[in-house]
C-alpha cells in the first residue's frame, strides 16, 4: 500500500508540476486547429471538436505513447472534403471514418504497423506537399471573406479567362469582406513577428491562441467602432448551444449499398496510419526519457479513436505532430497531459460556446495556411532538389499526381515511379570496372556491388561480350553479400567464351553453380 501511495503521490506531483501546464498549452494549440480542420474539411465545426475530444480522451487511454497528442489532422482535410463531396452526405462520410478505424485495428492486430518503412521518404514528402498546397488553396476564400462556394470554379476562372471580366470583378468585390482581409493580413503580420521576434521570450503562449485572440478582439473593435469593416454573422464560427448532444449517427444502412464507403475508408486508414506512425516516431526522438511507442498498439489506439469518432459524428483522428511537439515543449511528462487537454475541449463545448462563436473564420484560415506552408516547406523542396534527380523526380511526380487525381491514386503513381528509379539504378549499379594497361596487355578488374540482382543480367552480358581478346580479367565478388544465381550462371558460361577469346579469366569469391548443358 505504501508503494501504491508513493506512486499516486508521484503522479499527482508530476501532473500538477508538469502535465497540467502542458495540457493548457496543448488545449490552446488544439482548439483553433479542431475548428480550422473542420472548416477546411467542409464539415460542421462540431465534428472537429468531437474528434479533438475523442483523440484527447479515448486514444490517450488506449495508446502507450506518453507524449503524443491526437486529434483531427490538417493532412486529412483534402481527403475529407473530397469524401464528403463524393459520398453526398455527412452520415455516410462518418461511416467511412468508422470503417477506417476498424481497418486500423486490424492492421495493429496483424502487426502490420511497419508498413511505413516500405514507402520511400520522397513519396511521403510529395504527399505532404500536395496536401499542403490543397490546404492553402482552400483557405483563400475564407481569408478574403468570400461568401459563395464557387470562388475557384467560377469567379476566378472567369476573370483569368477574360470571360465577362468587369461583371465578375464587380461580383468578386461585392462578395468579399474588407474587414476579413484586414484582420487576416494583420494576423499574418502578428504571427510572423511573434515567431521571429517574441516566441522565444514567451514560449508558454501558443502562437495559434494569440492569433485567435487577436481575431476576436479585432472583429469586436470593427463591430463597435468601424461598422463599415464589421464582419457578417456567416463569417464567424457557429456552434448551436447544446450541439454536442445533437451529433449525427452514421448511416449504417448504406454500408453494403455504397462501395465508395470502403474506398474512402481505405484512403483515410492509409493516410491516418501513415501520419500517426510518422508522428510518434518523431515524438519518440524528442522524448527526454527515450521511451519508445509500440507501433501496432498505436495503430489499434488510433483505430479505436476513429471508430468512436465516426460513430459520434467526428472527423478522422491521427497523432498530430504540431500538438505533440507543443506538449513536449511545454514540459509534458505523461499521458495525463493529453487526456486533460481532451477534457478541456469537452468543457469548452459544454460551457463556453458563446466565446467560441466569436472566432472569425479568417483567422482560422491564417492558422491553416501556416500549417499548409509547414507541410510544403520551400526549404524542403530545395533540399530534395539538391539530392539529385533520383530523389526529386519521384517527389514531383507524387505531388503533381495527387493534385491532378486524388491522394490514393497519386501516392500509387509516386510509388510506381519510385520503384522504376530503384530498378533503373539497380540495373546500372551491378558492378564497377577499372582498367589499366601493362605493356600490350589490358588488365581489367570488375568489382561486384553489395547486392547483384537478376536485373543486372543484361548489363553483364553486354560487358562480358565486349571484353577485348588477350586481356587479363578478374571478377571480384569480395564485397558482395548477395549474387543472384542467374548472374553466377552467366559467369560460369563465360569461362568457355573466355578461352575462345584468349582471355585470362579469374573469379575471386564467386560461388560455382551448375549450368544447363547439352544432353
Amino acid at each position: 500500500m505504501k508503494v501504491l501511495s508513493r506512486k499516486v503521490k508521484f503522479r499527482l506531483f508530476t501532473f500538477l508540476k508538469y502535465d497540467l501546464k502542458a495540457s493548457i498549452t496543448v488545449f490552446f494549440v488544439a482548439l483553433p486547429l479542431c475548428l480550422g480542420v473542420a472548416l477546411a474539411s467542409g464539415a460542421p465545426v462540431i465534428s472537429g471538436l468531437i474528434a479533438g475530444i475523442v483523440g484527447g480522451i479515448v486514444v490517450t487511454i488506449a495508446s502507450k505513447s506518453e507524449l503524443s497528442v491526437s486529434g483531427p489532422a490538417a493532412g486529412l482535410t483534402a481527403i475529407c472534403a473530397a469524401a464528403i463531396s463524393k459520398l453526398g452526405a455527412l452520415e455516410i462520410f462518418y461511416l467511412s471514418v468508422s470503417m477506417a478505424g476498424l481497418l486500423q485495428i486490424l492492421l495493429g492486430l496483424f502487426k502490420l504497423g511497419g508498413f511505413t518503412h516500405f514507402i520511400p521518404s520522397t513519396v511521403i514528402k510529395g504527399m505532404l506537399t500536395a496536401i499542403g498546397v490543397i490546404l492553402i488553396s482552400k483557405q483563400i476564400p475564407n481569408l478574403i471573406g468570400y461568401d459563395k462556394p464557387d470562388f475557384w470554379s467560377n469567379e476566378l476562372i472567369n476573370i483569368l479567362s477574360f470571360h465577362h471580366v468587369f461583371s465578375n470583378v464587380q461580383s468578386l468585390y461585392t462578395n468579399i469582406s474588407l474587414g476579413a482581409i484586414l484582420i487576416a493580413v494583420l494576423a499574418m503580420g502578428l504571427l510572423y513577428i511573434w515567431k521571429t521576434k517574441l516566441a522565444h521570450k514567451y514560449p508558454f503562449i501558443p502562437a495559434s491562441f494569440l492569433v485567435v485572440a487577436f481575431g476576436v478582439v479585432a472583429s469586436l473593435a470593427f463591430k463597435n467602432y468601424v461598422p463599415a469593416l464589421a464582419l457578417q454573422k456567416s463569417q464567424f464560427v457557429s456552434i448551436p448551444s447544446g450541439d454536442l448532444l445533437l451529433f449525427q449517427w452514421p448511416d449504417f444502412s448504406q454500408l453494403l449499398r455504397n462501395p465508395e464507403i470502403f474506398r474512402n475508408a481505405v484512403v483515410i486508414c492509409f493516410v491516418a496510419s501513415l501520419e500517426s506512425l510518422l508522428s510518434i516516431t518523431a515524438i519518440d526522438k524528442l522524448d527526454p526519457m527515450n521511451r519508445v511507442t509500440p507501433q501496432n498498439r498505436e495503430l489499434m489506439a488510433q483505430g479505436t479513436g476513429n471508430l468512436i469518432s465516426g460513430i459520434f459524428g467526428g472527423l478522422p483522428i491521427t497523432s498530430v505532430i504540431v500538438r505533440s511537439s507543443a506538449n513536449v515543449e511545454a514540459g509534458g511528462k505523461t499521458r495525463l497531459s493529453s487526456f486533460t487537454h481532451g477534457l478541456l475541449i469537452l468543457l469548452s463545448i459544454l460551457f463556453f460556446v458563446p466565446i467560441l462563436n466569436m472566432i472569425p473564420y479568417c483567422v482560422l484560415s491564417v492558422i491553416l495556411i501556416r500549417t499548409g506552408l509547414n507541410l510544403a516547406k520551400p526549404k524542403m523542396i530545395v533540399s530534395i532538389y539538391k539530392q539529385g534527380r533520383e530523389q526529386f523526380m519521384p517527389y514531383v511526380v507524387t505531388a503533381v499526381s495527387i493534385l491532378l487525381t486524388d491522394l490514393l491514386i497519386g501516392v500509387l503513381i509516386g510509388l510506381v515511379y519510385a520503384v522504376y528509379f530503384l530498378i533503373k539504378n539497380t540495373y546500372k549499379a551491378g558492378y564497377t570496372m577499372n582498367e589499366r594497361i601493362e605493356g600490350h596487355t589490358k588488365h581489367i578488374i570488375i568489382e561486384l556491388a553489395l547486392n547483384v540482382s537478376f536485373l543486372s543480367k543484361k548489363p553483364f552480358i553486354t560487358l562480358l561480350d565486349n571484353l577485348p581478346e588477350y586481356s587479363i580479367v578478374e571478377i571480384n565478388g569480395t564485397k558482395s553479400v548477395y549474387i543472384d544465381p542467374d548472374i553466377l550462371e552467366l559467369f560460369q558460361d563465360f569461362k568457355a567464351k573466355a578461352r575462345i577469346k584468349h582471355i585470362d579469366l579469374s573469379l575471386k569469391n564467386i560461388p560455382s553453380v551448375e549450368t544447363i548443358g547439352a544432353h
